[in-house]
């Protein structure tokens, strides 16, 4: 332990050094602690970078350092695929290597892939090779701009330099032509010829001058944007290019004649807007990846593409010129992803497509691929048959399917769409159709469904119960989502909905008039004036920039969750019968014996503000990591159960305002004569609670109650039959840890919800600690500890201060620092009893 306390010293308070440092002594001896000690003692505190270069100098090799510094100096936000090939042919053993990066927290890679590496410790690994020497032309990397310039203009290069980077836009000294003209900075070829070693060029926008017969034969990378040449010259030595990207340049035509180059696999030719046709790929045997997005004068795709064998990703997005694909390309046996998105002018897809048995990614975005007509179709013109199912060229291998924005309707989608048996993931964004289609439930395997900005979408009936991504944001006009099984997805996306009122098994939200009048009665709220309004937010619009630009006024509504109903009002008059009020947040009591009756339920109110901070946001608040800006918690603590809700939607008080959350919790026969209960509300430092209370709902008073207003009124909207997990049913899925029920589906409408869900159990345990820490002294001798009788309410004596508040602080605390230790196996992974899915 002193040890520990010694690197956390040492680390000079710096999250970011202590990681770097904990990584690089985890599992070693304590003998090497003591020595990594002593030699981080020696180092002055404001010197960071050399504590964290003990990181870099632990690594168990040169090769692992080399590697290292290639990518703080040229890969940063690169493609781990991408780097692997290049440094690969370098004589790295890249994907080990950047494994041990990892594990030393010098890097990271995201959700894509990419390397990633924070800014310190990227200047670290710069630093290291700007001290090989004080001539730039001598160091082993040259990454700064200036310092690239100055060895080129100068003619200074030396062997040394393996790696070189320009971009002649970072030069504000030096006259860069508009990127209009055709002009650019010429700098002349010699200038690399001494650079022997040299493997990784990256140039633009820049022209070189005179001949290549003295230009490095090594290159492995080659990244030239602007390219302002008609072509790559003739002499250019590109034998050994790993890796070659010539983007938004003047290329009309790659080379002239054919080349051989075994060593190319991956081809970019990207934003190139002039060029018109591909270069024949009949010796380029090991191509891996093509890139040809956005080149909008391409017409042909040269037929040789059927040759490569090993061609596993082909992008062809935006290509508006081309109108058919190679025949021949049904020969490309290792081919998984075909991005066609954006050839809109595509008219003919060839039907031995289907053949493609590799294939497992196909995005076909705003191509009208209903109308497609197949190469056999065009020999058969006029059709023999009015329809051909367009997903008859789909291989059953499929696994991801884009459709976005096809100008797709309800009708164009074939009976036999279950024939592709293996896909997981389906895009049907942005398409003009009004409801599930139909042939969708019969994909057995399908994990991901996408409706976003579906503006006709209406409802969606019975969803597979396969389906554990959802998204629906932006569909203006839904308004019911339904299921086949009482297990919701893990992931729903739903911002941008204000038409959307019902979701089965998650919500429900119906105008006040409409709610069962058994309600109304129990929260006194039948002399409400209709004509009343509040601001609403709900939380699905949370993960945008905070919510003032999503509120709207609205009319009172009623909410049901989880057996739970919630009404937001205006102002700060409680309807209804409180007779045990307090000011604050928080509030203990124990129930009652009293013969012939039985507790059922709880009603509860809380009347809040904005807080008297100076807050700039107000209520614009960071949602993205816990959206609920208020919760109730109701802890059984005699049973040691815990309930815990926020609200989906909830209202917003104006400035100066008060808004009235009212909600009636149905208990079942979780709450017991003697139980002692504790009710408290959390808020945002952005709100206040101001004043609570609790008022005992018996079951003799609702059976009373129901069978007076049956006759008065319809009651068909039973919290019960709209939602089966209901306090006192079966909330095992919610279980975060024995007897707490997290009652808040966190992974809903937000973004990066699973990734995430550790960071955001994380924050509201500090969101719970700073809620109980608000409460100030004079509040704590108010709140006394509440028994409710028959008679009424007294005090007792007094149990409901600074102790109750410091265990509610631990345990708090406690149990919500544990939740990343069971998230998984509870939230994420629900029992098995119930789904092999969470809900």
């Amino acid at each position: 332990m002193a040890h520990s306390h010694r690197v956390v010293s040492q680390s000079g308070g710096l999250p970011l050094a202590l990681k770097v440092l904990g990584s690089s002594l985890s599992g070693k001896s304590i003998a090497v602690w003591e020595s990594a000690l002593n030699k981080l003692e020696a180092i002055p505190n404001d010197e960071i970078l050399k504590k964290i270069r003990i990181s870099f100098d632990s690594l168990q090799d040169d090769h692992d350092r080399s590697l290292f510094l290639h990518i703080a100096c040229f890969f940063i936000g690169m493609d781990t695929y991408v780097i692997s090939r290049i440094l690969d042919d370098c004589g790295f053993y890249t994907t080990v290597a950047i494994q041990n990066l990892i594990d030393r927290c010098l890097v990271t890679t995201d959700e894509n892939n990419k390397v990633e590496m924070h800014n310190m410790i990227r200047d670290m690994g710069r630093g290291i090779v700007r001290l090989e020497s004080e001539d730039p032309g001598k160091r082993s990397r040259l990454w700064n701009h200036k310092d690239s310039f100055k060895v080129l203009t100068e003619n200074t290069g030396t062997k040394t330099i393996e790696g070189l980077a320009l971009n002649m836009y970072t030069h504000p000294e030096v006259d860069i032509p508009s990127r209009s003209s055709n002009e650019l900075f010429g700098l002349e070829t010699n200038a690399f010829a001494r650079m022997h070693k040299l493997r990784l060029l990256q140039l633009g926008p820049v022209q070189l001058n005179g001949c290549y017969k003295e230009f490095p034969k090594g290159l492995r990378w080659l990244c030239w944007l602007e390219f302002p040449l008609d072509s790559l010259p003739c002499n250019f030595p590109l034998e050994r290019l790993v890796v070659l990207e010539i983007c938004y340049g003047s290329l009309r035509q790659v080379w002239k004649g054919t080349k051989y180059l075994p060593s190319l696999k991956i081809l970019n030719l990207s934003h190139s807007n002039a060029l018109i046709e591909t270069p024949d790929f009949s010796h380029i045997p090991n191509l891996e990846r093509l890139l040809l997005k956005d080149c909008e004068s391409l017409v042909d795709v040269h037929e040789s593409i059927g040759n490569l064998e090993r061609l596993i990703y082909w992008n062809m997005e935006d290509c508006k010129n081309i109108r058919k694909l190679p025949k021949n390309m049904c020969m490309l046996k290792a081919l998984e992803t075909l991005i066609i998105s954006g050839c809109s002018n595509l008219n003919e897809l060839p039907m031995e497509m289907r053949k493609m048995e590799s294939l497992k990614m196909f995005q076909a975005d705003r191509v009208p691929i209903h109308r497609l007509l197949t190469t056999n179709e065009v020999n058969l013109w006029p059709r023999k048959t009015p329809e051909i199912c367009w997903v008859s060229y789909l291989p059953r291998t499929i696994v991801d399917l884009s459709l976005s924005d096809c100008n797709l309707s309800d009708g164009d989608f074939p009976r036999d769409f279950g024939q592709l048996s293996s896909l997981r993931r389906l895009d049907l964004s942005w398409n003009p159709i009004s409801g599930l289609p139909e042939c969708i439930r019969g994909v057995s395997r399908l994990d991901q469904l996408s409706f976003y900005s579906c503006w006709r979408l209406k409802s969606l009936v019975r969803l597979p119960r396969v389906v554990k991504r959802l998204i629906l944001s932006c569909c203006s006009s839904l308004e019911k989502v339904s299921f086949q099984s009482i297990y919701l997805p893990e992931s729903i996306r739903i911002s941008g909905n204000r038409s959307l009122v019902e979701v089965e098994y998650g919500y429900k939200l119906e105008l006040l008039e409409k709610v069962d009048a058994e309600m109304i009665n129990l929260l006194g709220l039948s002399n409400l004036e209709s004509t009343k309004t509040i601001m609403m937010a709900t939380i699905y619009d949370a993960n945008a920039h905070g919510t003032e630009e999503k509120m709207c006024p609205s009319p009172i509504l009623g909410l049901y969750q989880y057996g739970i109903f919630s009404t937001f009002l205006p102002g700060n008059e409680v309807p209804g019968q409180f007779s045990h009020k307090t000011a604050g947040s928080s509030i203990s009591f124990t129930l009652p014996l009293l013969p012939n009756l039985m507790i059922r339920g709880l009603n509860i109110f809380a009347v809040y503000s904005e807080s008297n901070n100076d807050s700039p946001n107000k209520i614009n608040v960071n949602y993205r990591i816990f959206p609920y800006p208020i919760i109730t918690e109701v802890s059984n603590k005699s049973k040691g159960v815990k309930w815990i809700y926020g609200p989906t939607f909830f209202g917003v008080p104006g400035d100066g305002q008060d808004a009235i959350w009212l909600s009636h919790w149905k208990f079942g026969n979780q709450l017991e004569s003697g139980n002692e209960v504790t009710v408290s509300l959390f808020t945002i430092s952005e709100l206040q609670v101001k004043e609570c209370g609790v008022q005992l709902v018996y079951e003799q008073e609702q059976e009373q109650e129901e069978n007076m207003m049956n006759s008065q009124h319809n009651t068909n909207n039973k919290t019960d039959t709209f939602y089966p997990h209901v306090i006192g049913g079966d909330l095992s899925s919610f279980e975060v840890r024995p007897g707490t029920y997290f009652l808040c589906r966190l992974p809903i409408g937000l973004t990066s919800t699973i990734i995430d869900m550790d960071v955001r159990a994380s924050v509201l345990s500090n969101y719970l600690i700073r809620g109980s820490l608000q409460i100030t002294d004079k509040e704590e001798e108010q709140q006394s500890d509440y028994t409710l009788a028959a008679q009424g309410s007294s005090n007792s004596n007094n149990r409901g201060g600074r102790g109750w508040k410091v265990l509610n602080l631990i345990i708090a605390a406690v149990f919500f620092l544990s939740v990343p230790l069971v998230a998984r196996s509870s939230l994420l992974r629900p029992k098995k009893r119930h789904s092999t899915r969470s809900p």
